[in-house]
């Protein structure tokens, strides 16, 4: 099986079991109804590797507007006619056969627009993912979960600490093999020595701030962050019901792991929950320093275990279909060299920094990708998530997101000054 035929086997399986109500369903403002995902993915491959790449006409023109994600911003996806979820399997499985005519005649040239099309594809099973969890629809199967490991491991609260020291650092993909435009160039930089967590911050570590008050403590909040939290009466994280708190004190409920990373916060919580604790989020720079190193020799960069991508279930907790978080420090073989654990998969890690483009940015292939997000709106994430597959969560991937969003699978890992 192809990289592309598994993909899209990935997405038929992601959403088999779904009904057709759940899939046209708007569940939520801040997603788009499953439907138009499927129906995405679909034109987005047949505008890049059939029409643009291949050179044959769009199959369907007349969609062109209604499945381009800047001619139809989420607020409206759930009020226009869209292709009923049979059609949007028909168009998916149409524009396949088209991608693999294509192929056949022409190869896959030096392949940089096929992994951006693959990748798509990979970045929308996870915000599929993320819609059917705030869904959560009746009779819905998932896939299958994989085991946690079963290794002994140490009991972490992610206010353990590792010291990174001062010195400059490689920042950026290098030139060989495939990098969104906002990755590149690869820079250096000069970083002061700093603390970096070691883990990310529990359940547990952060049900202590949310007991102890962290949500009405005015000085761990920015003016921002306050206002946000006052207006929608913010109280806890997205995923944790009114009385899971007290109930799980109390040993009556299952999903609330105490050992696994808190998930679904925002930037706003992940600066609160900093600075309740003398602690600051980690600059990008810093986050990416201490998630790999360079090989001078070899003028490439390393992932933390070595010189390939990370084995999902060995390294790092990633490429889940029906998963969820794994104990913090459950993958000591995918430490990074200065003994970070899980900085890759599990949750996005949210970054203090904005999201912009590096010194010498171009932006490519097209402007819509990255540059027309730079400013101050939107802040890093660096990682990848327990649903974020292999090809993606690279150390240099930068995600980014509205600093109030919590639909994302995004948790928190501190940093100190030294």
């Amino acid at each position: 099986m192809s990289a592309l035929e598994e993909a899209r086997w990935r997405t038929l399986a992601l959403v088999a079991s779904v009904s057709d109500a759940d899939l046209e369903c708007v569940h939520s403002p801040l997603m788009s109804p499953l439907v138009w995902d499927l129906a995405h993915v679909a034109a987005y491959e047949d505008l890049w590797l059939v029409h643009r790449y291949g050179k044959r006409p769009l199959l369907r023109e007349d969609l062109a507007a209604t499945y381009d994600a800047f001619e139809t911003p989420r607020a409206l996806r759930g009020d226009i006619e869209l292709l009923d979820p049979g059609q949007a399997r028909d168009y998916l499985t149409e524009v396949h056969a088209r991608t693999l005519e294509v192929i056949d005649e022409r190869g896959v040239g030096d392949g940089t627009v096929h992994e951006m099309v693959l990748r798509h594809e990979h970045q929308h099973d996870e915000t599929m993912l993320q819609t059917l969890q705030l869904a959560r629809p009746q009779q819905y199967e998932l896939v299958g979960r994989r085991p946690d490991p079963e290794s002994p491991r140490p009991s972490f609260t992610g206010l353990e600490m590792v010291e990174i020291p001062a010195g400059p650092c490689t920042i950026g993909a290098g030139d060989g093999g495939f990098a969104y435009d906002n990755e590149r160039p690869r820079h250096a930089t000069d970083v002061p020595a700093y603390r970096m967590g070691r883990t990310p911050i529990t359940n547990a570590t952060y049900l202590t701030f949310v007991e102890s008050g962290g949500y009405e403590r005015r000085e761990c909040w920015s003016d921002e962050g306050w206002a946000w939290k006052e207006q929608y009466d913010i109280t806890r994280p997205a995923d944790w019901t009114a009385d899971l708190t007290a109930e799980w004190r109390l040993g009556k409920l299952e999903p609330l792991h105490p050992d696994r990373p808190v998930v679904h916060v925002s930037w706003f919580e992940a600066d609160a929950f900093a600075r309740a604790h003398d602690a600051r989020l980690p600059t990008e720079a810093e986050w990416e320093k201490a998630a790999t190193w360079d090989r001078a020799d070899a003028k490439a960069r390393r992932y933390p275990w070595g010189t390939r991508a990370p084995v999902p279930g060995l390294h790092a907790n990633l490429d889940q279909l029906g998963g969820g978080t794994a104990p913090a420090g459950a993958y000591p073989a995918g430490a990074s060299p200065y003994g970070c654990l899980g900085m890759i998969g599990d949750v996005w890690e949210w970054t203090s920094t904005r999201f912009d483009g590096y010194p010498g940015f171009v932006a490519y292939p097209y402007r819509e990708y990255s540059e027309v997000f730079f400013g101050s709106k939107y802040r890093i994430l660096r990682g990848g998530s327990w649903a974020t597959r292999t090809s993606v969560a690279t150390p240099t991937f930068r995600n980014w997101d509205y600093p109030q969003r919590r639909q994302i699978f995004a948790g928190i890992r501190i940093a100190r000054d030294v």
